[in-house]
């Protein structure tokens, strides 16, 4: 995985998790559900470049 890649995976979990704890302060559901969007997309960011170096490891 880049660490620009990784970085980016990251920063989005993190504003996810950020975004669902607003939510649950402000009681507002969709910012709720927006959190949890984006750190579903970083967990899939992450498990696509994992995917992506184990590919690598095993051609070289």
């Amino acid at each position: 995985m880049s660490n620009e890649d990784k970085a980016k995976a990251t920063a989005k979990n993190i504003e996810g998790k950020a975004q669902e704890a607003m939510g649950k302060v402000t009681g507002d559901p969709e910012d709720k559900a927006e959190g949890k969007m984006k750190q579903g997309e970083a967990k899939a960011r992450h498990t696509v470049e994992n995917a992506k170096d184990k590919a690598k490891q095993a051609i070289d």
